[in-house]
């Protein structure tokens, strides 16, 4: 396969430090190793929406109280400078939109260029996220989704996760690994939900059967599609921190014309 140039999009390439701190020193940030130990140590279209909600639909509600918590997943190699600035733009509704409901905590990890996977800390504040996505840009690579897979599952192993969304166009691995890992995920109960970007049918291949493994969902965006994308991550954003029942008070809100739309289809 073809390795992805490096990314001439740098309107403030920065890079990552030994300290564990970002450029900016404002989030800290990990690595993830590139081995997997055995002790488990982290080495759109219409019918693509309804195919969403319908999966939604058939999740069960967060059990327990307090704040929700999501690891938002990003591809940073080059071909996802666009999607990743345009995530940025959105980021910050995850947390919006799930303020009367309980909180959000989320953690971002992103991958790119040779080998490179990295870990924020868990933020409850949107301007700390944005200030460590800011702070990263796209560079060449191979995607790292099982390493993802497998961060997610130690977390939750620690501390409960209630959602992993993961944000790419295209699949690079062994698809049986990565569904060992999603088998992993729905052991813990955390599901996947998975917005591709592009027509990729490989990856579209594999992201699909990941979400039917966890029990997530998978939908499609296009790219510029930004309205969309929000109400997607907006939803599962307040699946995090509510479950079914918080979404529907949440389209009451004079805010909630997006999960309104989703509920209209969830009857």
């Amino acid at each position: 396969m073809t390795e992805k140039s490096k990314s001439t999009h740098s309107p403030e390439r920065t890079s990552v430090h030994g300290s564990g701190k970002s450029a900016k020193g404002n989030v800290p940030i990990n690595q993830v190793p590139k081995g997997q130990g055995n002790n488990g140590e982290i080495v759109s279209n219409a019918p693509d929406v309804a195919d969403f909600i319908a999966k939604m639909k058939s999740l069960k509600p967060r059990q327990g109280t307090g704040r929700g918590r999501l690891i938002f997943a990003m591809d940073a190699t080059m071909s996802r400078q666009p999607a990743w600035d345009m995530a940025l733009g959105l980021q910050a509704d995850m947390f919006n939109t799930v303020g009367q409901v309980g909180g959000l905590d989320v953690q971002l990890i992103y991958f790119r260029g040779a080998g490179e996977c990295r870990t924020s800390k868990w933020v409850a504040d949107p301007s700390a996220l944005a200030r460590l996505m800011t702070s990263v840009t796209c560079a060449g690579g191979f995607t790292q989704i099982a390493k993802v897979l497998s961060h997610a599952r130690q977390e939750t192993s620690k501390r409960r996760v209630d959602a992993l969304v993961f944000v790419g166009d295209c699949m690079e691995e062994k698809v049986d690994e990565l569904c060992g890992r999603a088998g992993e995920l729905a052991i813990h109960g955390v599901p996947v939900f998975i917005f591709q970007e592009g027509h990729d049918q490989v990856a579209e291949q594999a992201f699909r059967e990941i979400a039917r493994l966890t029990k997530g969902a998978f939908c499609r965006f296009d790219h510029g599609a930004a309205g969309q994308l929000r109400e997607l991550l907006s939803a599962v954003a307040v699946y995090a921190a509510g479950g079914r029942r918080a979404l529907e008070n949440f389209s009451q809100q004079a805010t909630g014309r997006g999960a309104q739309k989703l509920l209209e289809q969830m009857k």
